[in-house]
């Protein structure tokens, strides 16, 4: 048995206190004084290229190297993400995903399957996905779900096969996420519903971006996710989403809202130069651009977006929810998520701060 004292931040409250577990959480306790730092369930990341040079579509190292960058900020699980390239390459990507899924990754998190963020987007809201953009057939949905490890699809619904492509995809468990799409907010509310009866569960993809925004009489698909039961990701660095926008969402939906990184092989490294599925990008202030200006992922990491949310004005406990607790429930890991007894032991201690200290998955603590 281990324990942890301080301020445990518990899903409907901060309580100074003890946590006991080994792999799971036994048991928490009340304590009188505390040591000044925060504990938190560990942070779930379910949209995630890179990080520290590393990138997804590079293979299995490659996600070993990035999944221990983001467990030193306090991600305990994560989905490695797919970009838009050729399909063979896609595919390949989702062999090597296939290889450490339902694993723990060593001296970093637990990778809870793929995220598939292209290639079935709209040519006409690419962002930063390369142009390789494929119509979702039956044949390549299969193939898509051979490997068996995506757990998320972005998918845009206004495209040919897009309704039997997202009704399959629920069918087979996979979250089936709205996004880089030019959808009307009635597109998007009928595939929605298709989602629903289906019995999948909807998401949408980096909330507000690659998709049209809402306006007073095209409210678009931004409208159709906050009016219903869907879940929705956002990067919150404060570059792709202003923080009163992020209030906004946060409000309407606060049991639904994600909080995702996004985040490119640049994450952890100096500005400069990098690359996103092989295009130029520049990293500058902590924002990674295209060469025509348009944003490109991001560098970004979930402690930062935590601190960004509470520097935004959020509690802590409501902060705590869009990293741990809602993409737990979004992603069916019903395992974890909350500071509770019985669920995994995946931790980060965070000083007054609220800079990572410590980080432990599954009760062992990494470097």
């Amino acid at each position: 048995m281990t324990d942890l004292s301080g301020q445990l931040v518990l899903p409907d409250r901060i309580l100074p206190g003890r946590l006991t577990f080994t792999d799971r959480l036994a048991d928490i306790t009340p304590c009188a004084q505390t040591p000044e730092r925060y504990i938190l369930p560990g942070f779930i990341d379910g949209h995630i290229h890179g990080g520290d040079g590393a990138d997804t579509m590079d293979g299995v190292a490659a996600i070993g190297t990035l999944a221990r960058f983001h467990a030193r900020h306090g991600t305990t699980t994560l989905l490695p993400t797919t970009i838009t390239r050729p399909w063979a390459e896609v595919l390949s990507a989702l062999n090597a995903i296939a290889e450490v899924t339902g694993r723990t990754i060593e001296n970093g998190p637990f990778i809870a399957g793929a995220h598939l963020e292209g290639p079935f987007v709209s040519p006409h809201r690419l962002g930063a996905q390369p142009p390789h953009t494929l119509e979702p057939t039956p044949e390549r949905v299969a193939e898509a779900l051979a490997p068996g490890c995506v757990r998320v699809v972005t998918l845009a619904p206004e495209l040919p096969h897009a309704a039997e492509a997202m009704a399959s995809f629920a069918r087979a468990g996979v979250r089936v996420s709205l996004g880089h799409t030019t959808a009307s907010y009635e597109q998007a509310s009928s595939a929605l519903c298709l989602i629903c009866a289906a019995g999948g569960t909807a998401g949408g993809t980096h909330l507000f971006n690659a998709m049209p925004g809402i306006e007073s009489r095209r409210p678009g698909p931004v409208a159709a996710l906050m009016c219903s039961d869907a879940y929705a990701e956002m990067i919150f660095d404060t570059h792709h989403v202003h923080p009163g926008t992020y209030r906004l969402a946060q409000k309407i939906m606060p049991e639904r809202l994600v909080f995702v990184t996004d985040a490119m092989r640049a994450a952890g490294l100096p500005d400069g130069p990098s690359q996103l599925g092989g295009q130029a990008v520049m990293v500058r202030d902590d924002t990674a651009r295209l060469p025509d200006g348009a944003l490109a992922g991001s560098v970004l990491t979930l402690d930062a977006a935590l601190r960004n949310a509470v520097q935004a004005g959020t509690g802590l406990v409501e902060a705590t929810a869009l990293l741990s607790a809602n993409p737990a429930r979004y992603l069916g890991l019903n395992d974890r998520g909350a500071l509770q007894p019985g669920l995994r032991a995946d931790l980060v201690v965070l000083s007054a701060e609220l800079h990572v200290e410590q980080v432990w998955v599954s009760g062992q603590r990494i470097a």
